[in-house]
């Protein structure tokens, strides 16, 4: 895999606070990687450092086929997570204002402007004005923005996170076009989101990469036989999940409590099967649904951001 930009040892510190603790990776040339991690892991920093907002405490990011220091903020389109526009404008106003702050002539500019946006299904709202477009527009006016410079990096910070079912998936459908034709690193909690488009994953804790690889790599070492118990609300069933929690033990290697339930890592199905459901049925535990089979990168998240 040949690396489009490679991060080495980065830090960045507010105060006394390691938002970033030595994160270092590198991106393949066409490839698209996501940055997992729960709210607070230091995803939108690392995504700021990366696209040239922030200054590394330490560190050093290098992008190939450039001079070392140089500026890669030219190479790199960025959209963050929450973009802002100036309302009044149109969409074709706004995107001919990014082209010629990218240092496009005019007619370049304009010529650029009406290809992404159609790019984007945004043709037809070209000439209305910003403030009556919607969340899923708005964000595909940033995808456009982000692209108008031919940009061989696209960073994009939680890009779908604040968006309706809608505009979720038409925003998702034109990533898939579009990891195609250039490199993609984007920032995630939504592990499915994760999962439907990137070849490669980071999932990052307290600033720090805890897990990375390319995503059938990570599956295949993580890969271990599970059993999720979702139980009713009743007393007797939440005391055992209570109860079951970290409790290891025979065929059950551990025992992970969530929401509804808990999932159980074991080393033999049948066996671990048998246990429970003995261990249920003589405990009054009200079963909603039980699964067995094996684990998915939801499972390698949590053990990741929990251990």
């Amino acid at each position: 895999m040949k690396p489009l930009l490679t991060a080495e040892k980065l830090v960045k510190s507010f105060g006394g606070v390691r938002a970033v603790d030595g994160i270092s990776f590198a991106i393949g040339e066409g490839r698209c990687a996501a940055l997992l991690g729960p709210n607070g892991a230091g995803k939108t920093t690392t995504i700021r450092m990366l696209a040239g907002l922030l200054r590394p405490t330490e560190g050093r990011i290098a992008f190939t086929g450039l001079p070392e220091r140089s500026d890669i903020r030219a190479h790199i389109g960025y959209l963050p997570q929450s973009p802002s526009f100036y309302g009044w404008m149109s969409g074709r106003e706004y995107m001919m204002y990014a082209g010629r702050l990218c240092g496009l002539r005019a007619a370049d500019a304009k010529r650029t402007a009406d290809e992404l946006l159609a790019r984007v299904g945004l043709a037809g709202a070209g000439r209305r004005r910003i403030a009556t477009y919607s969340g899923g527009m708005k964000q595909r006016l940033g995808l456009a923005q982000a692209l108008v410079h031919r940009p061989k990096l696209l960073v994009l910070d939680e890009p779908v996170s604040a968006l309706d079912p809608v505009g979720r998936r038409e925003v998702l459908e034109l990533l898939k076009e579009l990891k195609r034709e250039t490199t993609i690193l984007f920032s995630t909690h939504v592990l499915p989101d994760a999962e439907e488009l990137c070849d490669d994953i980071m999932i990052v804790r307290d600033g720090r990469i805890v897990v990375q690889g390319s995503l059938p790599d990570i599956r295949e070492r993580y890969r271990e036989p599970v059993i999720t118990v979702r139980t009713e609300r009743d007393e007797a069933s939440l005391e055992w999940v209570k109860r079951r929690a970290g409790k290891a033990g025979g065929p059950v290697v551990s025992a992970l409590p969530f929401e509804d339930g808990i999932r159980f890592a074991v080393s033999d199905l049948d066996a671990a099967r048998r246990l429970l459901l003995r261990e249920m049925a003589d405990e009054g535990v009200k079963v909603a649904r039980i699964e067995a089979g094996y684990s998915t990168l939801e499972d390698v998240f949590m053990k990741a951001v929990s251990t």
